[in-house]
């Protein structure tokens, strides 16, 4: 039990040192000069909105996240599920995506279940954005009309997009791309083992109904985001269309996620700015729409993690399961 509590805590600590190195990189990349000015200009009303319109984007992929959990069989209930899904977001601007890892640790302290029974929820979950951002990707580059410029290629990665979301939850082909990996490195057999069990847990999101429903509140919520983008322009003085902005938003989310950056920091700025610079967006209002949709969305993510972490952290730190 001591060996354990050691253990946890080296766990908290590397994960604290985690986020504030990400901290530290998120704030040198956020433009807090030219947030406070547009801030300025904005009333009390429209921050409000645009915060609940991010709101409601968490709520409904939180519910995502719920639905899946009770597919995959477990036994949690909605308030929990949202507990784990919103504290996880603490983790948002780590490196590596740990925010995932948490939900999956808490998970294992009050259920029970390892990680690699738990991991096919993180996975549907990441899957689920993948497969809904390129959905709303080519829609907007379909619906935008005139006004699409710096979007030719997002057909082909709305293609790209949903080709990798459905490999990566067929449990056929993941199980084969686990195996084929395992011949070419060798590298710790029993690792691939226990992935290959994982994978079969993939079989139970494969019911129509829950595919649907999955990509249907993933959908709602991220254009809850894209609206919240597109009024915010509007707003500054630069309605460039309702589509085009939710395809600029979307496209730039995906290249920072492409980055590997930690929260996409650097890659979803550099491809907002340049994206609205040409569809003719002067850099005096693309720079701090930039900074204040990310201040709302990413910032205001880690807001509430951090709010929720603790609850979390001590409802596990209390559960009967080592």
């Amino acid at each position: 039990m001591r060996a354990s509590r050691i253990s946890d805590r080296l766990l908290i600590g590397g994960l604290v040192l985690a986020l504030v190195l990400g901290l530290a990189g998120l704030a040198s990349a956020t433009g807090w000069r030219e947030i406070g000015a547009q801030l300025a200009r904005l009333s009390v009303a429209q921050l409000a909105l645009l915060l609940l319109l991010s709101l409601v984007n968490y709520g409904l992929r939180g519910l995502r996240w719920h639905v899946l959990a009770r597919r995959l069989g477990l036994p949690t209930a909605l308030r929990q599920n949202l507990r784990h899904y919103l504290g996880g977001f603490a983790m948002a601007v780590t490196p590596g995506r740990l925010g995932e890892l948490v939900r999956m640790r808490w998970l294992r302290r009050e259920t029970g279940w390892a990680v690699e029974r738990t991991a096919p929820l993180a996975l549907m979950d990441r899957a689920g954005d993948l497969a809904v951002m390129a959905l709303l990707l080519g829609a907007a580059t379909l619906l935008a009309g005139q006004g699409q410029a710096g979007l030719g290629a997002a057909l082909p990665v709305t293609l790209a997009g949903l080709l990798l979301a459905v490999l990566l939850t067929r449990p056929t082909v993941l199980a084969r791309i686990l195996t084929q990996t395992y011949r070419l490195t060798g590298w710790k057999p029993a690792l691939f083992a226990r992935a290959r069990r994982a994978s079969r847990s993939l079989t139970r999101f494969s019911h129509p109904a829950t595919l649907v429903g999955v990509l249907g509140l993933g959908l709602l919520g991220w254009l809850a985001e894209g609206y919240a983008f597109h009024l915010l322009l509007s707003w500054m003085g630069a309605d460039i269309g309702l589509w085009t902005a939710i395809g600029i938003f979307t496209f730039a989310t995906l290249a920072g996620g492409l980055t590997g950056a930690p929260g996409g920091l650097g890659g979803a700025e550099a491809a907002m700015v340049a994206l609205l610079s040409l569809n003719g967006v002067g850099l005096d209002i693309s720079v701090p729409a930039t900074a204040v949709i990310r201040l709302t969305t990413l910032w205001f993510a880690l807001a509430l993690g951090l709010a929720v972490f603790p609850l979390a952290e001590a409802r596990a730190a209390a559960s009967p399961h080592p």
